[in-house]
């Protein structure tokens, strides 16, 4: 593909974007299985790993915010950030903008767990084979984006 490739046709595009559906479910459960498996090595459940991720990448942040932001109903993200909080890894902090509702941060120690799993998971992608280039990636990242985008008004909760 090039940048000279016309868009595809409503019909052709939806075809294809079913083959991305297609790969990114089994994906992502083989992924979930991965981490789940590694979970004595950091102690991080799926859930508690999102969740600590989230705080690494945006920093404090409220229970609906996290659960907006990763598409899951505040419930489960709460009952993540109480796992969390009962490990050490998070703190309840007041939230300066919502007296009612907190703000979760990272401890030091869910800091190191999160920086754990990140360098163990990258040592893993790196063994991705083939001959992948940047734009290929940001071709995937930009098809993802727009497939979220379409189904951002799902309530989650």
């Amino acid at each position: 593909m090039t940048d000279n490739d016309p868009p595809l046709a409503p019909e052709e595009l939806a075809h294809r974007l079913t083959e991305v559906f297609a790969l990114v479910g089994p994906l992502y459960r083989r992924v979930q299985r991965k981490v789940e498996q590694a979970a004595p090595i950091e102690g991080l459940s799926v859930g508690v790993r999102a969740v600590l991720d989230l705080l690494r990448e945006h920093g404090p942040m409220a229970v609906p915010q996290m659960g907006r932001a990763q598409a899951l109903s505040r419930q489960f993200v709460q009952r993540m950030v109480n796992d969390a909080a009962a490990g050490q890894l998070v703190e309840i902090i007041p939230n300066p903008a919502h007296q009612r509702s907190s703000l979760v941060r990272l401890t030091e120690g869910g800091s190191a767990a999160i920086t754990a799993a990140l360098t163990r998971e990258q040592s893993l992608l790196r063994q991705v084979d083939g001959d992948l280039t940047d734009a290929d990636v940001t071709a995937c990242v930009r098809v993802l984006g727009r497939m979220l985008d379409l189904f951002d008004h799902v309530d989650v909760d």
